[in-house]
């Protein structure tokens, strides 16, 4: 039985430095290594440097790989809400940081798991989970805080919900897609209560991750504006969200005060249409 066909979304902010080898090896792997139709999207947002000529020059050497130009900052999130409109042309979505912490074949071990639940996730806080290179001490303290907000506020039960390392079937990127309004690094909260919230089963599995040096999260806004996302989404889903409209030019103001996307404005009741 042939595998099935995969996208693999790729979020780019500045990284001609360090994207090229994460692209070659990534579509050198999976030519070797999967049977199935592979393509490796580079969702570039806002780039100010050579990502794009990068990003074209591997392209020339393997026809998987592809991209998306947002020449205006989009954030992390709208950038991977932007790819995931790309969900028809693949039986299972995924995404991977551009850094190249998660290695091919550690995100292949997710896709081979895809028939055991709707989504599978990597995770780097279970048991088996191999660690080349950990965090700095504040890095894991302000996750594990944040792990502490996120649970308080929706119980996922998730041990580690920021792993770059995601996939899921087409008919839940198709189903949850209008819930998807976080453009900053808390996207994968809202991915993941949206997920729940639409009945489909999520699997965390142990993965393989190493820290990269050159990281762009500055860790005080980064982290404010995280918190801030999470209390959002939990917003959304309260029968007071509407009475919060009055607040909106003050939830503006807040963003761009932290130099952060701004959180979409559409109804999680909006259909968005997937390209085939």
């Amino acid at each position: 039985m042939p595998e099935p066909s995969l996208l693999l979304l790729i979020p780019a902010y500045n990284e001609e430095a360090r994207i090229e080898p994460v692209l070659r090896n990534y579509a050198d792997f999976f030519r070797r290594n999967y049977s199935g139709a592979f393509q490796l999207v580079v969702v570039l947002n806002g780039c100010r440097d050579n990502t794009l000529g990068t990003v074209q020059r591997v392209a020339q050497d393997f026809p998987s790989v592809g991209w998306l130009d947002f020449p205006a900052p989009i954030g992390k999130g709208g950038a991977l809400i932007e790819g995931l409109k790309l969900a028809g042309k693949a039986d299972v979505i995924g995404y991977v940081d551009a850094d190249g912490a998660t290695p091919p074949h550690a995100f292949l071990d997710l896709v081979k798991k895809i028939g055991a639940a709707d989504c599978v996730i990597g995770s780097r806080w279970l048991p088996g989970a191999v660690i080349h290179q950990s965090q700095t001490g504040n890095r894991q303290f302000a996750s594990r805080v944040f792990h502490f907000i996120v649970q308080s506020l929706f119980w996922l039960n998730i041990r580690d919900t920021q792993c770059g390392a995601k996939v899921m079937k087409r008919t839940v990127v198709e189903k949850i897609h209008p819930s998807l309004l976080i453009a900053d690094m808390a996207f994968d909260i809202n991915l993941l209560v949206a997920i729940k919230r639409a009945g489909f089963t999520i699997l965390e599995v142990p993965t393989e991750w190493t820290d990269q040096i050159g990281s762009k999260v500055a860790l005080t806004h980064t982290s404010l504006t995280m918190f801030l996302s999470v209390v959002r989404v939990r917003l959304i889903y309260s029968p007071f969200y509407k009475l919060l409209r009055p607040l909106r030019p003050l939830e503006t103001w807040v963003y761009k005060k932290l130099r952060a996307p701004t959180p979409l404005r559409r109804s999680p009741d909006d259909k968005t249409k997937m390209e085939d």
